[in-house]
């Protein structure tokens, strides 16, 4: 019974499920990028560079049974990648760049030591003699 409790607890904790969540919005996205390249990106490249990526294939062989290397494709799923790979960097840049306005300053640490006033060595702040003079503080 401990073994199924554990992993509860385990499923349950915040990190997993940010994992998951960001999984799913992470595959939408994927089909936004991949529909941005295919439906816009690759036909404004085919205008300016007289090819569609996605067409370009080499045949390996002769007949009908022939294997076909489609590199198009991979020249295309590049492209996607790239493109995807840009915008998770500028949405990123912009939320650091937020996260960073919004951070209160820290405030500096208590102090950790002080200054004896007799013979002016460092020593710790809770001191009631110094260690170096002996004075009472």
């Amino acid at each position: 019974m401990g073994l199924v409790k554990e992993f509860k607890e385990f499923i349950m904790r915040g990190n997993v499920m940010d994992l998951a969540v960001g999984v799913i919005i992470g595959g939408a996205f994927t089909a936004i990028v991949t529909s941005l390249n295919e439906d816009l990106i690759t036909p404004l490249l085919g205008i300016f560079g007289g090819t569609d990526f996605s067409n370009l294939t080499l045949k390996l062989g002769s007949g009908e049974s022939a294997p076909v290397l489609a590199y198009g494709n991979f020249i295309t799923a590049v492209i996607n990648f790239l493109i995807t790979a840009l915008v998770l960097f500028f949405i990123l840049k912009a939320f650091n760049t937020a996260a960073a306005k919004v951070k209160k300053p820290e405030e500096p640490a208590a102090p950790t030591t002080k200054v004896c006033p007799y013979c002016k060595s460092e020593i710790p702040v809770d001191a009631t003699r110094c260690g170096h003079c002996t004075s009472q503080l």
